[in-house]
């Protein structure tokens, strides 16, 4: 909550600290690291930062509280929640603040939601995981409405967030039908059904083995020595093809290169910084250029690694979705290179199309990747060799034309639709700001002039919190222990 928004609370309500309206209960927080969580399986939820980390079989609370992130809670991140409420039995660990509306002057679900809207520059610290400590904690300024309003304005924002959770989910919902929809798209063209009409209508187009036999042709010419073709592919789980298609290995349709390797001890003399593309930057069907590094390389390995436009690309590995992913280079930089975990694949003829053989790449690659690739748990990657055997349809030339076109055409529309969606996902989560900004300024329900003004209830719960604080203390403490020793 911004300086202004705090300054235009109603006149009635009270503008007090976090610490005079909740009760802070971190001393009762015990971490349980993952080892020894795995000798105490349980029911019971374990919580962190920002929600459940586990399970366990004791615990520390049994009743609703505010879990507030003490430390890698997205505090900068407007949308994103650094508070939750938990109801029941619980285990908490150190990295989330434990508070408790104090009864008759703080809802819990009220606080919740102003410390998902309040703006915390300036109390928190660190640069790469920001912490809130206690004392800042402690001084964060609540803007508190008499307590019948509370309830109103919880009933409120909860009965919005029910409406707008609703469109959000059936926005997803759309979205992953959408992604459905793309793949089943990509999967017709590279089998050929997409064309099968076409194919029909058109007789008369020359096989795909004269242009495999000049694809050779230019192989040899542009390698200098004799090519031969090994006829032996392993197709087992690919497509069945039309018959006047044929498989090719992509070693045949395109010289392939691995990339520069990473090396902070390597000497290079008279090189310079350049832009590399690392598997972070090569996703299934799309480059992601919003972070680009640069490595230092010599002139002749830049003009060896140089990407040019048309370049298909292909991940080594990584996690399992990453494998063999890949998309087009479009000379979106005017100089770039590649690492060695991203593979470049140059065509030898402009008759074959570099979409067609990354599609394929992208949707039945990604089961051979598996088969053939080296596995370790959760990881998986694959070598030149086997990407050099990667079996890829060719269809003809022309209808190779004629499916991208295509493609091109139904991706378009699914592009266009996907680009609305994400509009109004992102206007949802202004919306929900919004909701919570008129919230904490007073202005999203009505105000009853019988309500007691929270500056009383404030002044009254301060002088019960100051007779009543050591007995307070002690109860709590006592009931802690009384809790770990059961």
């Amino acid at each position: 909550m911004s300086a202004d928004c705090i300054n235009n609370i109603p006149g009635y309500w009270a503008l007090a600290k976090l610490e005079n309206c909740v009760d802070i209960l971190d001393s009762q927080r015990i971490p349980v690291n993952v080892k020894d969580r795995e000798l105490r399986k349980g029911s019971i939820p374990y919580y962190g930062s920002t929600g459940q980390a586990g399970l366990i079989d004791d615990y520390l609370f049994d009743e609703e509280l505010i879990l507030l992130g003490e430390d890698g809670a997205p505090f900068l991140d407007p949308v994103k929640n650094k508070a939750y409420l938990i109801r029941g039995k619980s285990w908490v660990n150190n990295h989330a603040h434990v508070l408790r509306g104090i009864t008759g002057i703080a809802l819990n679900p009220f606080i919740c939601h102003y410390l998902n809207y309040f703006e915390y520059h300036g109390y928190v610290t660190g640069t790469t995981r920001l912490k809130l400590n206690q004392a800042p904690m402690r001084q964060i300024p609540i803007p508190l409405p008499p307590l019948p309003e509370q309830h109103r304005i919880v009933t409120r924002i909860e009965e919005l967030f029910s409406h707008l959770d609703a469109g959000v989910q059936a926005l997803q919902k759309a979205k992953a039908q959408l992604q459905r929809y793309r793949q089943a798209v990509l999967k017709a063209a590279v089998e050929g059904r997409l064309t099968e009409e076409w194919r029909k209508g058109h007789p008369e187009v020359e096989p795909a083995e004269k242009l495999r036999y000049r694809i050779l042709s230019l192989k040899q010419r542009k390698s200098g020595r004799k090519y031969k073709e090994s006829r032996e592919l392993d197709t087992t789980g690919l497509p069945v093809l039309p018959e006047s298609w044929l498989w090719m290995r992509l070693d045949s349709l395109a010289d392939l290169k691995g990339g520069i390797t990473k090396d902070a001890k390597r000497k290079i003399n008279n090189g310079r910084k350049i832009p590399y593309l690392r598997v972070a930057n090569v996703q299934r069907g799309s480059l992601d250029l919003d972070e680009i590094k640069e490595i230092e390389a010599s002139e002749e390995l830049i003009s060896e690694l140089r990407l040019e436009r048309g370049d298909i690309l292909f991940n080594e590995g990584g996690d399992r979705d990453k494998l063999g992913r890949g998309w087009i280079w479009q000379e979106e930089l005017p100089e770039c290179i590649h690492q060695n975990h991203v593979f470049r694949a140059r065509l030898y003829s402009n008759e074959v199309s570099n979409k067609f053989v990354s599609w394929f790449g992208n949707t039945y690659g990604l089961k051979y990747f598996i088969k053939e690739g080296k596995q370790t748990t959760n990881l998986a990657s694959i070598n030149l060799t086997k990407l050099s055997a990667f079996p890829v349809p060719l269809p003809t030339s022309e209808e190779q034309k004629r499916i991208t076109y295509l493609v091109d055409d139904l991706l378009y529309i699914s592009d266009d639709l996907a680009k609305v969606m994400n509009l109004d996902l992102n206007f949802a989560d202004k919306l929900r700001q919004s909701i919570l900004k008129r919230a904490f300024e007073g202005k999203l329900v009505p105000q009853d002039p019988n309500d007691e003004p929270a500056s009383v209830l404030l002044e009254r719960i301060k002088a019960e919190r100051m007779k009543e604080s050591p007995a307070r203390r002690k109860r709590n403490n006592s009931t802690h222990q009384m809790r770990l020793t059961q």
